[in-house]
């Protein structure tokens, strides 16, 4: 089943339980779907999907960020629920230390040995961890573990 079918499925169960909210969410996730699919002219791959749904929850974090900055409790609560929404549409997240063997493994693979190697270790651990990981987090780990 494509995440479409899974969005449209999900999409009429939130509208037969009249939850606002969450249809709200998932009709945006779904819109930036088929968007893509219109301007690239055929059906998304499995990792394209992924890949915008990993933007979105990028944006939605983000955004508490910035309500949590405010001081905006209201906001938070509706971003939480947001994430927790789209968290669905996302692989299982990676552990601390699983994200750390595939990094001290891309370590070695590419031989880093400073910081000028940064590049080089966070184009091999990318492509491994995509939706499985925060991009901001993987940064930091690779920064800690290669100095």
């Amino acid at each position: 089943m494509s995440l479409l079918e899974t969005l449209n499925d999900d999409i009429k169960v939130a509208m037969k339980s009249k939850d606002k909210e969450a249809l709200a969410i998932l009709r945006m996730i779904k819109t930036s779907i088929q968007n893509e699919q219109i301007n690239k002219g055929e059906d998304l791959s499995p990792d394209e999907e992924l890949t915008l749904v990993s933007r979105e929850m990028k944006q939605r974090k983000e955004s508490l960020s910035e309500f949590e900055k405010a001081g905006r409790s209201d906001l938070v609560e509706q971003a939480s629920f947001g994430i927790s929404i789209v968290a669905r549409y996302l692989p299982e997240q990676l552990s601390d230390e699983e994200l750390k063997s595939i990094i001290t493994e891309a370590i070695a693979s590419v031989d880093a040995t400073s910081m000028k190697d940064f590049g080089k270790v966070m184009g091999v651990v990318m492509p491994k961890t995509k939706g499985k990981a925060d991009g901001q987090k993987i940064n930091a780990l690779v920064k800690e573990l290669i100095s």
